[in-house]
């Protein structure tokens, strides 16, 4: 069974192996609703016609269908952030962080993000954009050699996910390598060498397809264009300036505390373990940073405006405008663009690492935020990730007109 994790089972449905955000190939059929059944939100006064005020009846609604998600999918612990400007917060945290030692779990907790790492490899990219260092139309064979299809694969195809490209993290012996020892450390071209194993799927631009490749080599080539290392120019380039104080680009296992215990059932057993000391340079560029919540809230703002807090341009305008042009991914109402996605108007990115999980959008009609942090990726009844459940729940209750409705098969991606 190839390894699913997070960057496996992403934001939306994907028809065949896909990774991390599994949506539909173009042309493919849309995906099903996710057949769960949260309790219905009850009326309660509009604050505007994208969002609900932040009432007391609205923050009851929002703690029973969380609890009731819990419970459901069997997730030990998880955290919401809510944030509307001129609205009341709504920040909590359900169940535990360490189900040993009964840790509750909290807002400050340290978190694994996966796959959101990839909004960040990507800002990094169209920062070098806009300096006119590179162009999102080079080949990325003019940067990196030894790409299959490399004179033809541009930037824009690996950011954009319409590479071509096989999804390392699909290949059967990066599976047995990774699951006999999960605090074995990959190199960026160890992880390439499983897919460049592989033909090109299909010609770059044809279709949407989820690969965590793309962003190994898009991390290379920031590496290559700027001289540093991925983690130290996103320290010094994208995070300091942000003011994220609390998001790391970890280099192996590393795990500041306080942090959650995380638990998977993606193990060579099949039984469920522990994955805090896990080390996470498998997903490199595309899933290995951690983050908390209060940094999370200011990222979907500052990604999906490309403004810094301060009011500087994180990303030019053009350049943030391309990244924001959301082609389908053949599910209705859901698009992806550079490195983010579009869904129901919900912009961001979701992340999934064993024993982790995470969703951080943001909805610019209300300028309204959506943070969910829990601490398993066992999937519900086998086949959806526990994060899109949170998300279609929350929302159905703060945004009834934009839900997020992205289910996500995991059988799909095996």
């Amino acid at each position: 069974m190839p390894y699913r994790s997070a960057m496996l089972r992403r934001a939306a449905a994907i028809a065949v192996v896909l990774g991390a955000l599994t949506v539909p190939l173009a042309g493919a059929p849309a995906a099903a609703p996710v057949a769960f059944a949260a309790p219905s939100p009850t009326p309660s006064p509009s604050g505007s016609p994208d969002v609900r005020t932040m009432t007391p009846a609205v923050a009851r609604q929002l703690d029973a269908v969380v609890q009731h998600v819990m419970s459901e999918a069997d997730v030990p612990g998880v955290t919401v952030g809510i944030w509307t400007p001129g609205q009341s917060d709504y920040v909590r945290s359900f169940g535990v962080a360490n189900k040993a030692t009964g840790q509750k779990m909290s807002p400050d907790l340290y978190m694994r993000i996966g796959s959101e790492t990839k909004t960040f490899t990507v800002t990094a990219l169209l920062q070098l954009v806009d300096q006119g260092r590179v162009s999102l139309d080079d080949p990325v064979g003019k940067y990196l050699h030894g790409v299959p299809n490399g004179d033809r694969i541009t930037l824009r195809d690996l950011a954009g996910m319409r590479s071509g490209l096989f999804n390392y993290s699909e290949d059967a012996g990066f599976f047995k390598a990774l699951t006999s020892d999960p605090q074995r450390a990959f190199t960026p071209r160890q992880l390439l060498a499983y897919s460049f194993a592989h033909p090109v799927m299909f010609q770059p631009g044809e279709k949407f397809f989820y690969s965590n490749t793309n962003l190994i080599l898009l991390g290379l080539l920031v590496e290559k264009e700027s001289g540093q290392r991925l983690g130290d120019y996103l320290e010094q380039d994208v995070l300091r300036p942000a003011g994220m104080s609390h998001t790391l680009f970890p280099t192996g296992n590393e795990f500041p505390a306080p942090h959650a215990q995380g638990y998977t059932n993606q193990t060579a057993t099949g039984k469920v373990e522990e994955t805090a000391g896990w080390n996470p340079s498998w997903g490199w560029a595309a899933g290995a940073m951690i983050s908390n919540l209060d940094d999370l809230h200011t990222w979907a703002r500052t990604v999906a405006t490309g403004v810094f807090p301060d009011g500087t341009a994180m990303v030019g305008p053009a350049v943030q405008k391309q990244r924001l042009t959301t082609p389908s991914t053949g599910i209705q109402g859901a698009g992806y663009g550079l490195g983010i996605f579009d869904v129901q108007g919900w912009i961001g990115h979701n992340g999934s690492l064993p024993g982790y999980e995470s969703l951080t959008v943001y909805l610019p009609s209300t300028r309204t935020t959506v943070v969910v942090l829990l601490n398993t990726d066992i999937s519900y009844k086998g086949d959806i990730e526990p994060s899109t459940l949170f998300g279609q729940a929350i929302t159905r209750v703060v945004s009834p007109s934009h839900v997020f409705n992205l289910p996500v098969p995991a059988s799909a991606t095996r």
